[in-house]
């Protein structure tokens, strides 16, 4: 079932390791440009909606965790309905946009330039699209033309190029773990592990919680995106801190967990720790990443990347694709074309 190739989602969750290799041939040079344009920036502002909101979850807690440069998520409805200004001076505004059209991204960014901002875009809609015009530079993935509704390339490449933005503003980190990532991708598509057992178990539910913690977090919440989208699964995406805090209570036979992380770092434990407490409440735990702990606490697991947790983000999330893509298939829908969306999102 996993390798059956028949829709075009899973022919483009398969093109990612070679859209991860041209994206980082195409911007790991252009560090030094970021760098000069943002080295004095006292605070990132995301811009973005949607998958590539989630993307700006790892940039933000990247930026923080490895960086020490504070960021946080902008509210485009400030600049576009309630049309507030504020000092933007010593802010560096990210951009991100799959297509570079989504209007209210293009405007938001441009709002935030007129109050002091510098800018940046990151699009696979290359050069010529309206986000990239409207930044001070721009930095345009590699992913090539993305045809099914559901965004897996341009998720990952936006992951890759917001990794890019982290080393040019100082990362305490290793370019050379980046440049691991598209084999690291591979070996998932080629061995991504439980994935048929855990496709048999959210057939027959109607919902499940995803969760994860610090840089698995934006994982968490583009799986449970995926799933609403794609499968029409009430999946809720949070992290483990919040679901402690009382959505735990949903969690039960019916209503399945997957518990996302990478192989190690600080939030690996209590990923553990929560599959075990999800599976004596008589539920199911799938778990994605992790280690043998977790694989052994959980119901079912799919492999996760073999990267260190800066990166793990940009893998992590390809066997959750998968298990999306199957899952559609095995439930009888289209995973190209879900009902009610758009490639393109505007904002009314």
């Amino acid at each position: 079932m996993g390798a059956t190739m028949t829709t075009m989602m899973r022919r483009e969750i398969a093109e990612q390791p070679e859209a991860l290799r041209a994206t980082l041939r195409a911007l790991l040079p252009r560090r030094d440009e970021v760098r000069a344009l943002g080295s004095a920036a006292r605070q990132v502002l995301f811009i973005a909606r949607g998958t590539s909101d989630n993307a700006a979850v790892y940039g933000r807690y990247l930026l923080e965790a490895y960086a020490g440069r504070p960021a946080a998520l902008a509210a485009p409805s400030v600049a576009t309905v309630y049309r507030r200004r504020m000092d933007l001076g010593g802010v560096l505004a990210v951009a991100l946009s799959q297509s570079g059209r989504t209007e209210e991204i293009v405007e938001t960014l441009a709002w935030a330039k007129d109050c002091g901002a510098r800018t940046v875009a990151i699009t696979n809609g290359g050069p010529e699209s309206p986000l990239a015009q409207a930044a001070d530079l721009a930095l345009c993935t590699e992913a090539g033309e993305e045809k099914a509704v559901p965004a897996t390339k341009t998720y990952t490449t936006q992951l890759a190029a917001l990794a890019v933005l982290a080393l040019a503003l100082g990362a305490e980190a290793d370019p050379a773990d980046l440049e691991r990532t598209p084999d690291a991708v591979a070996a998932l598509l080629d061995d991504p592990g439980d994935l048929d057992a855990v496709v048999d178990g959210l057939a027959g539910v109607q919902g499940a919680v995803v969760s994860g913690r610090g840089m698995a977090f934006s994982t968490a919440l583009e799986l449970a995106l995926k799933l609403k989208e794609a499968c029409y699964l009430h999946a809720m995406g949070l992290s483990y801190a919040d679901l402690l805090h009382g959505p735990i209570a949903v969690v039960d036979a019916g209503t399945p967990a997957i518990l996302v992380a990478a192989g190690s770092g600080p939030t690996l434990p209590g990923t553990v720790a929560l599959a075990e407490r999800v599976r004596s409440a008589g539920a199911a735990a799938y778990g994605v990443g992790g280690d043998a702990a977790l694989a052994a606490a959980c119901t079912a697991r799919l492999n996760g990347p073999d990267l260190p947790e800066w990166v793990a983000p940009i893998g992590l999330i390809v066997p959750g694709q998968l298990v999306t893509e199957a899952l559609a298939r095995r439930l009888g829908i289209d995973p190209d074309s879900p009902r009610g969306l758009r490639k393109v999102t505007q904002t009314e």
